[in-house]
Parts: structure tokens; sequence; C-alpha cells
């Protein structure tokens, strides 16, 4: 006989900052494609030669987002969201800090000997996942590259803001052009972040994405001295105890 309980998951402070972060991302990436196009001499043609690969972006995206107007209002939405996201992102560097909630993200030897059977199970040639903690070590280095991302977001970000008043930050930054490069390269790494984040927790079951909600999971333990199981059937690798110091990130 099995029965269900409430484990606590998700910190509060952690996920207040994971879902603030959610919309203030969001318009930033919108406001900035907006600056984007305007920039452009040849807005959206990505192309070898006089070979033309791609429309970046093509009018059924541009028109509907309002990409191709507004410049000003654009440049407005993206310099107040960015202090906001700068803002959270602060708040959150010094929270992982007090709560040593930083220890997830970063994997240990044994955590790097496991890629190759987590990938097997990944693709459904391994029956079993190798024994982890709270993340495995493909969502270590995935989350540990967001927040690294998140980082350079904002340098860059303030290296074409103020060039010539931060003229040696936008020099280690490689230059202006250099700057502008990288801060782009980011967006197209938060873009990818999004969309395989989504396809995961939509694989891990309501149950998971309910937990970033709520803060709590049900699992499911037998009556008398079973090992539990969660939601999607899986056993954790250790009973489900509550580390007051430990954090995590959906």
């Amino acid at each position: 006989m099995t029965e269900r309980i409430a484990v606590e998951k998700h910190r509060r402070g952690n996920r207040w900052m994971h879902w603030l972060n959610f919309p203030l991302l969001t318009v930033m990436i919108w406001s900035g494609l907006r600056i984007y196009w305007a920039d452009l001499r040849d807005p959206n043609v990505l192309g070898i030669g006089s070979w033309e690969v791609f429309t970046f972006f093509p009018d059924f995206i541009n028109e509907p987002l309002g990409l191709e107007r507004r410049l000003a209002r654009g440049m407005a939405f993206h310099f107040s969201f960015g202090w906001l996201f700068l803002i959270n992102g602060l708040f959150f560097a010094i929270y992982l800090s007090r709560t040593k909630g930083w220890r997830n993200f970063v994997p240990n030897r044994s955590d790097f000997r496991n890629i190759g059977p987590l990938l097997l199970h990944e693709i459904g040639l391994r029956k079993e996942a190798p024994p982890q903690g709270k993340y495995n070590v493909m969502q270590q280095l995935s989350y540990a590259g967001v927040l690294f991302m998140g980082f350079l977001a904002i340098v860059s970000g303030f290296a074409i803001y103020k060039p010539t008043q931060l003229s040696l930050l936008t020099t280690l930054m490689g230059g202006y052009e250099s700057a502008r490069f990288i801060h782009w390269l980011v967006t197209i790494g938060f873009l990818a972040f999004f969309v395989i984040h989504l396809l995961q927790v939509a694989r891990a079951g309501f149950g998971n994405f309910w937990s970033m909600v709520t803060g709590y999971e049900l699992i499911e333990v037998e009556a008398i001295g079973s090992t539990p199981t969660t939601d999607d059937g899986s056993t954790p690798a250790e009973p489900p105890t509550v580390d007051e110091n430990e954090e995590v990130l959906a």
C-alpha cells in the first residue's frame, strides 16, 4: 500500500526570482530584437555571398511582434527592463551565496563520469538512470551556462550602452562590435534554452512544473519503510530529506 506525501523541492526565494526572470527576459529579447532590426542596414538577410540562406527574421515574425517599427519604444523598454533584470540577478547571486545553492550547479568528478550512461539513458539505450543528486550533470552544466549567459548579457549590455564612459569594459569585451556580437549570441543562447527548457518541463510532467509554482512535489511511499518514488515513477537517489542550505532551479 502506498501513500502520497508532499516534499519541499523549491524554496520560495528561488521560485520568485525564477518566475520574475521569465517576463523580464521575454521583454528584453523582444525589445532587443527591435533595436537589432533597426540597426542593420540590410536588416534581415543571412546568407553566403549572393545566396540568401535565411531571412532574419521573416516578415511573418517581424510584423506580429512589431519589430520593424517604433525603435524609440524598443530602446525605452530594453533599458528599463534591463535594470530590473540586473537587480533581480544581483539578488539571485546574493541568495545563492547565502544559501550555498551554487553548489547545485558545480559537477564533481563522479558527475562527469556519468555523462555517458546518462546520455544512453536519455536516448533509451539504458534502462536505469545513473545515480544523481538534485540534478544530473547535464542539468548542472545547462543551468550554470544560463547563469553565465546572464552575466555576459549584463556586461556586454553595459559595454554597448556606455562605450565611452565604460571604455575599459568595452575594451575588455574586444571592442564595441565584439561586445554587440557577444550580446547577440547570448540572446540566441537564451532563445535556445527557452525551447529546450520548455520541452524538458513537458517531458518531466505536470508535477514537476507545479512544484515550481507551489514549492512542493508529491511523491509515493510505501506505508511502511519503502523507498519513495516521484510522480514520473523514478526513484530518488536519496531519501527525500530537505537540506535547508540547498537550492533548486527548475
